[in-house]
Formats: C-alpha cells, structure tokens, sequence
C-alpha cells in the first residue's frame, strides 16, 4: 500500500495506470476528467484494474470506456445500477463501479439507484453533478437550482411549476440499510485531495465486502452554465454549496440491516 506522500507524487506527475492515453471529448473547463483520474488512482492504489468493471451510462459520460484502462459495460439510461447490480451478483469477487450524471441518475434512473441502494448491493456508484443536463444542450435537470437558468426555463427554475432540486445523498441517506454516502467537490485542489479519500473509501467498501457506496462530485459544465471555467468553479461554491452542502451523510455502521 502505497502512503499519502508517496500517492500525492505518482499522481501530479504520472498517468495512472487504469487510464488510457487519449484526448477526451469532454469541454474546457469541465471536471469530468478530475473525477475520471481519482476514480483511476484510487482503482491503481487499491490494486484493482484486473477485476474491476465499469459501467458507463447515456449522458456526457457515455464514452467513459475510451478513458479507463479497465472492462466497461454500456448500460442503456438511467439503467447503470441494474447492469451493475446483475454483473455483482454474477461475479461477487470483481469489483464494479457505476458513473453517472445527474440526468441519468436522478431522473430516468432514480428508481434504479433507490432500490440498488435499499438493497444494499456492494458495488460503487460515482454520480456527477453539474446541475444540469450535459450532453443534450443544457436542459434543466433534476438538480437545476432554483432560478437557474437552462435551455428548458430561460427565465430560470420555477421551483412552484417544477420543486425543489433533489438532493440524491440526503435522500438515500434515509434508508435504513447501512451504506457509505458522501458529497464531494472538485473545483478546487484542496478540494480534489478530499474527494480522492472519499472515492479510495467506496472502492476499500466494496473491496471488504461492505456496503453500497455512492460518492456525490459537484462538478463544473461551463458551456451550458454559458460562464467561464474560472467563474464556473466560483460559481459552484457561491451557489452549489447553498443547495448541496459537502459532507458524509451516511455510513456503513449507521444502520444494523445487512
């Protein structure tokens, strides 16, 4: 096992091994390819990349297997917890992660991750948030804040036409049966460190045979937010934390239901 030191220099200065040499498609300033190298690096320090199995879904993600440098299966939308919790229960001893955004996720896909999540089967779930929807030209999403403005409500969310955004970690959080829920961010490097550790604990869960996992990542999209890299990092600070705050909402010894 490699120490804190030793994982700080290998990654600010070397690829990891379970990503691939090739550009990605994603926009300047997007962080999917933040999160894409800390779910890589905690699949390399774990020692992980020859039984590990990704599931990418439909959304700005969809190509996630041209990035990772380990088996991916392409799930149809919405539907990444149910391919992964298949292959799971077929292969117990390969580990397998999910990537989603919050369009897939927490729309189409939201009765897919309650119930995988209710039933506590043990793979990890990384799931993306940029409040909006990515790929299919910035629509309003799940997650939009209130106010917001997307392609779908110009003049911004009416939270009385359209609710609340939904908050997926505090949601699942309510569940009895024990799991490892956390928020994380990556539009800083302070930040980034922070997430590192959370995605690196989803994987040791699942590697113990432990619990489900899901890792909340606020992430930046300025192409559809029409800001600046620069002030979509600011932005999800100011404006992200009032409606997402950071933390671990739920662990694998909060609850007794295996």
């Amino acid at each position: 096992m490699k120490t804190e030191e030793q994982d700080i220099q290998r990654s600010a200065f070397v690829r990891p091994d379970s990503m691939t040499d090739v550009v990605t498609h994603y926009c300047p300033g997007c962080t999917h390819g933040v999160i894409h190298r800390l779910v890589a690096e905690a699949i390399d320090d774990l020692g992980l990349r020859e039984r590990t199995v990704g599931v990418a879904p439909v959304g700005c993600s969809v190509l996630a297997y041209n990035y990772f440098n380990c088996d991916f299966l392409e799930a149809p939308h919405g539907r990444a917890p149910a391919l992964g919790t298949g292959f799971k229960r077929l292969r117990p001893d390969m580990i397998v992660f999910t990537y989603q955004g919050d369009g897939d996720l927490a729309s189409i896909g939201m009765g897919e991750i309650i119930h995988a999540a209710n039933r506590g089967e043990k793979f990890t779930a990384i799931f993306v948030n940029n409040a909006i929807y990515g790929m299919t030209g910035g629509q309003m999403a799940p997650t939009t804040l209130p106010m917001q403005i997307t392609t779908t409500c110009p003049t911004g969310r009416d939270m009385n036409e359209t609710g609340h955004p939904i908050k997926i970690s505090e949601l699942l959080s309510t569940l009895t049966t024990p799991s490892y829920i956390e928020r994380v961010s990556v539009h800083s490097p302070q930040h980034i460190l922070k997430a590192k550790k959370a995605i690196r604990q989803a994987f040791q869960n699942q590697v113990d045979d432990k619990c489900f996992s899901l890792i909340e990542v606020l992430s930046t999209c300025p192409t559809n937010w029409g800001i600046t890299p620069t002030e979509a990092t600011s932005w999800v600070e100011d404006q992200m934390f009032k409606f997402f705050p950071l933390g671990c909402f739920k662990r694998p010894d909060d609850g007794k239901v295996k």
